[in-house]
């Protein structure tokens, strides 16, 4: 197949070992192809505009930038450009939250290639990717009462602060990895503990392991 005619992947993950990885898993198919690779948002902005993209995927769980902010800004910037999410955390409740953030797709990493190039076959394709786990969850949404479980009354960026609070970060370490000052990430925090009625950081934890947002 000529490379014209193949489904072109732009894949931004700050970790050598899962770049090269899915590098290999898509050479074995003949109708996609890895053009270009980013580690950082600046590379990402730099090569973005020089290529002719059709899909890119995105480590979510990136450290020199955090992956919700890249996601953020690739849809302000290039709002029509399909965006695979991969990451470790559990689809029923993150995937679900990043396809309604403006994300084409979501695969946890446990993914087997053919859900990988089905994936990227089906969002190139103008269409969104859900795996069985969050097709049950949306059906049990579709059939829920209305009223919200309290995680879900969370902004984007107070429910990204949320998780990364219950799964023991520190403030200081929040505020490095998102970029913000530590006084805007306490008020982030006193806004979360307001919403959700939890007085400390532990009942966060606590919420967050009963509802299986962290491990």
């Amino acid at each position: 197949m000529k490379e014209s005619n193949k489904i072109k992947v732009f894949i931004v993950a700050d970790h050598p070992v899962v770049r090269q990885g899915l590098h290999q898993i898509i050479s074995k198919v003949s109708d996609i192809i890895v053009l270009e690779e980013a580690d950082n948002w600046n590379e990402v902005l730099e090569k973005i505009s020089k290529i002719k993209l059709d899909v890119i995927l995105l480590d979510l769980e990136m450290s020199c930038k955090n992956g919700w902010d890249i996601l953020f800004q690739l849809k302000m910037s290039f709002p029509k450009l399909p965006i695979l999410i991969l990451s470790t955390n559990p689809e029923d409740h993150f995937g679900i939250r990043l396809l309604k953030t403006g994300a084409s797709g979501y695969l946890p990493k446990t993914f087997a290639p053919r859900q990988l190039f089905e994936a990227i076959r089906k969002i190139a394709g103008g269409g969104k990717f859900i795996n069985s786990t969050m097709a049950e969850q949306l059906v049990l949404d579709l059939g829920r009462k209305t009223e919200k479980k309290l995680h879900e009354t969370l902004s984007d960026r107070e429910f990204q602060i949320f998780c990364m609070i219950a799964s023991g970060e520190k403030l200081k370490n929040i505020a490095k990895k998102l970029f913000l000052a530590p006084s805007t990430v306490a008020t982030y925090r006193n806004r979360i503990r307001e919403k959700m009625n939890m007085e400390s950081d532990a009942k966060l934890i606590h919420y967050a392991i009963k509802n299986g947002l962290i491990d």
